[in-house]
């Protein structure tokens, strides 16, 4: 089992009135990039504790998480609330299998992310590892309004950096806005908008998929993908869609 361990809050940003970041300093070992922690207050008397995935990559300083506020929810209000030096804990490894060493030999990476799902693909596109391995790297990034697109400045310095490489494409459902595409990501594969943007087909022979996000965009498109042929990774089985469970 996972022990405790005590940490500050470095920074916090906020970017709308439900969205926002913490970066945490604490005496934390490594992970894999695309892994999540367990991050935990002391409230009346008890540990109350969510995972949330790590957007800042191996190596860094500091541990970043992304989250939005859950109204009736035990501890995402406390977590907005809190402010640089509050105390905060965080287990002292990191789980997960969402990572690019889990995805097997493909030419094309497909990162497909709703809300705060961006932010392990945050974490892979800040290391090297991925842009050794696959030819292109797609990130679609979905959100209801512009105000919810955060880390424009991080995306686009790794656009930057990987122009030959990597292609953004985000996704703005309830507003009209420039370069975005204005449906959800199952709508996009279904009607081939996301492939033409991007220039490539997702297939089967050369295609990866992973997602992070709601439930409901998972579920959607993994059976838009399950029609070309495409199946669910395992170990045991490869597969080409890579998904995560928090637990």
């Amino acid at each position: 089992m996972a022990d405790w361990l005590s940490g500050k809050v470095t920074e916090k940003i906020q970017w709308n009135e439900r969205l926002f970041s913490l970066r945490i300093s604490t005496d934390f070992s490594n992970f894999e990039a695309g892994q999540f922690v367990r991050v935990a207050m002391d409230i009346d008397g008890e540990r109350v504790a969510r995972p949330y995935s790590l957007v800042s990559k191996p190596g860094d300083e500091y541990l970043e998480i992304y989250f939005n506020i859950v109204p009736e929810g035990p501890l995402s209000p406390k977590l907005a609330a809190l402010e640089t030096g509050d105390e905060i804990f965080v287990t002292d490894r990191a789980n997960g299998f969402l990572t690019v060493d889990e995805v097997p030999e493909c030419k094309h990476l497909w990162m497909l992310a709703t809300g705060t799902g961006v932010g392990p693909f945050l974490s892979i596109l800040k290391t090297e590892k991925v842009w050794q391995r696959f030819e292109k790297v797609v990130l679609g990034f979905s959100v209801r309004d512009s105000s919810e697109l955060s880390y424009q400045q991080q995306i686009a310095e790794i656009a930057e950096q990987h122009q030959a490489q990597f292609i953004y494409t985000p996704f703005i459902t309830r507003e009209k806005v420039d370069d975005a595409l204005d449906q959800r990501i199952p709508a996009s594969i279904e009607d081939d908008s996301l492939e033409k943007r991007t220039g490539f087909t997702i297939n089967e022979q050369d295609s990866h998929i992973m997602m992070c996000g709601n439930s409901a965009m998972i579920s959607s498109v993994t059976e838009c993908l399950k029609k070309r042929g495409l199946r669910k990774h395992r170990r045991r089985e490869p597969g080409h869609i890579t998904t995560e469970k928090y637990h």
